[in-house]
């Protein structure tokens, strides 16, 4: 006959010891790299720092509203938006394309033995080490070039967001549509199917929520990139902000800093309508 010690549950964790391991571990790990990028938080409560920084916020109050600055700052909304939204636009000319070329579960030459096997994994892998390169190098380092092309404007801000959000947009695709249920996709293909329509019927259905989402979180992520590319001269929020900031003017920067904030919210609410429009 079992004792009643025997049923009731272990009053100790069997985990317990082998997670407080890992959280040593990770703690020794960490703090050597919060020593190397000299991490001290403590110096905001230093000497005067706070004093310093109260300062400097009240700079910003009370937020600019004269008409003039009104109609600059819309402007440059308008055209950080505009930058925003052809960089993304051109992106997808890219990702798509390379998306669809890496994607495992949309090769023909997969579908069984044949002269193409070899060949097609050499593309794939030729556009995997594309979307690498492509991604590898940020944003503002294309804007720094291409602006001695093109000079000052948001033309360089539009192909350095469209080059390197190409390479992360089609990464990301590629690793959401293999994520998913690939078995009807493969039997697309299977019948004969093309790749488009394998796509479209196979995989779209069940990651188009996940891809939609992503792509308007990058868009934001792209709003937020033509902004900090305006201090090097790509025009919009960044370039106004820059102004503002060089001349001392706190009013007209936490009118910017608002947009900003409007226009994250403005991309949640965006994300979410098209989210329900596709459930």
């Amino acid at each position: 006959m079992k004792t009643l010690t025997s049923t009731l549950p272990p009053t100790r964790d069997p985990d317990a010891r082998a997670r407080l391991g890992w959280t040593v571990l990770a703690l020794g790990f960490l703090w050597p790299l919060l020593q190397l990028a000299e991490f001290r938080p403590w110096a905001l409560f230093e000497g005067n720092n706070l004093q310093v920084m109260g300062a400097f916020l009240a700079g910003f109050l009370p937020p600019e509203t004269s008409t003039d600055f009104l109609g600059i700052l819309l402007k440059a909304t308008l055209e950080t938006l505009a930058m925003a939204t052809a960089g993304i636009a051109l992106a997808l000319l890219i990702a798509v394309p390379l998306a669809i070329l890496c994607t495992r579960p949309l090769a023909v030459s997969l579908i069984g033995p044949g002269p193409g096997h070899h060949g097609g994994s050499m593309l794939r892998l030729a556009g995997r080490a594309l979307l690498t390169l492509l991604r590898a190098i940020p944003e503002i380092v294309w804007a720094l070039m291409l602006v001695r092309v093109f000079g000052l404007g948001p033309a360089a801000g539009v192909l350095a967001l469209a080059v390197t959000y190409g390479g992360m947009l089609g990464k990301v695709y590629t690793e959401i549509l293999e994520s998913t249920d690939t078995r009807p996709a493969r039997s697309l293909l299977e019948a004969g199917s093309g790749r488009c329509a394998a796509l479209a019927y196979g995989l779209l259905p069940n990651a188009a929520q996940e891809l939609t989402s992503y792509t308007v979180y990058r868009w934001e992520c792209a709003v937020r990139s033509s902004v900090i590319m305006g201090f090097v001269g790509a025009g919009g929020l960044g370039q106004l902000m820059d102004q503002s900031m060089k001349m001392l003017n706190g009013g007209e920067a936490a009118l910017i800093l608002l947009v900003f904030l409007l226009l994250v919210l403005l991309a949640d609410a965006l994300s979410a309508t098209l989210r329900r429009a596709l459930a």
